[in-house]
Formats: structure tokens, C-alpha cells, sequence
């Protein structure tokens, strides 16, 4: 990092170290799998520093010894989703919902088991439901499993209650099919339909933990915008597990700036950041 940059950092309200951010840098690695780079120093400062204020320490070392030191989860938690980045949209890389309707309407009649393993505040699950019922009617069998690591966007993604504006990417048959229109005091807001949302489970889930509360195997599998920020360690262990958890020839979808070519014994690539359980 540049010296003006560490000056800039450490002229804030608390004092920050080179050891600090490693120090930080090395626990979210270890509890979940994220792999910080030094150009990420001003964001974990940020995230971090509204920590320390919210539980009255007054430097990171003080924090960071009490984090370490508490049995308590709930801090631990909050640590994470601190660090946890939630950049998401409705019909976000649209191909995928293309390819997976496609596939849906290849087998209409059988009962699709989907798990959309970093689901945010909701709109790639909620993308999914709306393909998934576009393709076989909202009353179709289909189950979808919303994971994430961060329990606050799964809080909000449980509301399912979105701005209009977040919603352009739907058609306006969709946007009637699928939400309620908020009035009065709730106007400019939509929330998903009951019957759409009954389709979905949301759960918390930390891809690196070693035992998942996962109970099914998976037709499908979305797992985007994830791996950019494991290691390669990290993403080899991951991606074992997501073979173990999709049926044979199932499919699983990627972020567009992923790629899995050294996993040709698990995965092989259908499309367009698009791939097969081998």
C-alpha cells in the first residue's frame, strides 16, 4: 500500500496498523474462507471501525482481543457480515435464466430441487422462483434453498419486499404476477406473493464449514460471484462439495468472471460460465 494511503488511514479515528489488517485478514480467512487483498485495506477499516463504536472499543487490537477471547457467536457473526460484500440484482447475468427454463421445460413433470448458495437480499433466488414459475406455473413443484453467510441480507431477502425501481428487470406481467404493490405509506414498494414465496427456504450457511445443513442433492446449483474471493485452496474444497451436493449431469452456475478449468474431473463447461457435474 502506498505511504499516503497508510497516512490517510491512520489520521482517522482510530489508530490502524499494518498488523491490524493482517491480523483481521487472517480471521475472516479462517471463519470464512474470504481471501483479503492489500488494496482492501480502506474497505476493512470502514466495515471494521463501525465495530469497535458499536461495541465501545477504542482500537482494533482491543476489539480483536475481545473478539478472539468470546465464546459468544453473535459477534463473531457480526464480524462477518461486515466483511461479507452483497452486490446483487434481479435477472443478474440474464443467460442463466435462459438456460435454466430451457432445462425446466425439458422435464416439466419432474420436482426441481435448486440451491442458490449466496442468495443476498433476495433478488437471485426471487430470479430463480419467477423463472421457475414462469416455466411451470407458480403451483408447480419446484423447491428452491436460499443460503448465505451474512444473516442480515437473509433478513431482508426473508421480507421479500423490494423498491419498484429494483424491480425493472421484470417484465410487467411478471411484476403483476409475482408482487403485491405497496400503498399509502408503502407506496413505491413491492412485496413477493405469498405463493411464490412458499417455494423458498432461506437458511444461513458458511461454504467452508464442514458440515452443511443441506439434507437434499440438487438439480441445479447457483453458486455466483463467490469464488472470486477464495483462494484457490479454498476453491477446490468448495467445489468437491458442491459435486457431492448436485445429482449427475446436474448443472451449476458461475459468475462471469469465474473459471473452473482445473477442475475437469468434477465439472465440465456446458456454456457460457455454465457446468455440468461430471
Amino acid at each position: 500500500m502506498k505511504p499516503e494511503a497508510v497516512a490517510q488511514l491512520q489520521a482517522r479515528e482510530f489508530a490502524w496498523t499494518p498488523a491490524d489488517f493482517e491480523r483481521i485478514r487472517q480471521l475472516i480467512y479462517r471463519h470464512a474462507g474470504i481471501s483479503l487483498h492489500e488494496g482492501k485495506q480502506a474497505m476493512v477499516y470502514s466495515r471494521i471501525a463501525r465495530r469497535l463504536r458499536e461495541t465501545g472499543h477504542d482500537s482494533f487490537r482491543a476489539y480483536l482481543d475481545w473478539l478472539e477471547s468470546s465464546r459468544d457467536p453473535t459477534e463473531w457473526q457480526e464480524f462477518i457480515n461486515a466483511l461479507t460484500t452483497n452486490l446483487t440484482s434481479f435477472f443478474r447475468e440474464q443467460h442463466h435464466f435462459v438456460e435454466l427454463a430451457r432445462l425446466v421445460r425439458e422435464q416439466p413433470a419432474q420436482e426441481w430441487k435448486i440451491w442458490c448458495s449466496a442468495a443476498s437480499t433476495g433478488e437471485e433466488p426471487y430470479s430463480i422462483a419467477i423463472t421457475m414459475a414462469d416455466a411451470l406455473g407458480v403451483g408447480g413443484r419446484f423447491r428452491i434453498w436460499a443460503s448465505d453467510i451474512d444473516t442480515r441480507v437473509l433478513q431482508v431477502a426473508q421480507r421479500g419486499i423490494y423498491k419498484l425501481e429494483q424491480l425493472k428487470p421484470l417484465s410487467p406481467e411478471q411484476l403483476r404476477r409475482y408482487f403485491l404493490r405497496g400503498k399509502g405509506a408503502n407506496e413505491g414498494l413491492a412485496r413477493v406473493k405469498p405463493e411464490l414465496q412458499r417455494h423458498l427456504q432461506f437458511l444461513t450457511l458458511n461454504l467452508i464449514d464442514e458440515h452443511w445443513p443441506l439434507q437434499e442433492t440438487f438439480d441445479v446449483v447457483f453458486c455466483r460471484n463467490v469464488m472470486i474471493y477464495f483462494d484457490h485452496a479454498t476453491q477446490r474444497k468448495v467445489l468437491a462439495r458442491i459435486h457431492r451436493v448436485l445429482k449427475p449431469h446436474g448443472t451449476l452456475f458461475v459468475g462471469h468472471a469465474e473459471n473452473f478449468s482445473d477442475v475437469r474431473d468434477l465439472f465440465r463447461l456446458r456454456g457460457k460460465t455454465i457446468y455440468e457435474r461430471l
